[in-house]
């Protein structure tokens, strides 16, 4: 037999915990931050893109355009940018978390697990 006392129970049960968390203010205002970044960026993203497509199919010429030597032109210089626009956007997300994302919830994380992490 243990002398140890029982742990005692939770006054709710941890999926009723998670919905809490859920329907919180905080939590919304996180999901709100997130989607004031993502989707704004995504669109921007996309139309990025479908210009570069568009252009290659239907603007051949200007895409063709020589810009330096005989082998750099414009559809070059464009297909390489949405590379650097990739990375420009990794970037500003990262930036953006860490000063918007990441502290509201790693504080939603404290309060959830009780200051374990």
């Amino acid at each position: 037999m243990s002398t140890d006392t029982p742990a005692t129970t939770p006054t709710e049960s941890e999926p009723e915990r998670y919905l809490a968390v859920q329907r919180s203010d905080e939590f919304a205002g996180l999901r709100r931050a997130l989607r004031g970044f993502v989707f704004p960026m995504t669109i921007a993203f996309f139309l990025w893109y479908a210009l570069y497509v568009i252009l290659s199919a239907y603007a051949r010429g200007f895409m063709g355009t020589r810009l330096f030597g005989s082998n750099i032109n414009v559809a070059l210089v464009f297909g390489l940018l949405q590379f650097v626009s990739t990375f420009l956007i990794a970037w500003l997300y990262s930036r953006y978390a860490d000063r918007k994302i990441d502290p509201v919830a790693d504080k939603i994380r404290g309060e959830l697990t009780g200051g374990e992490s």
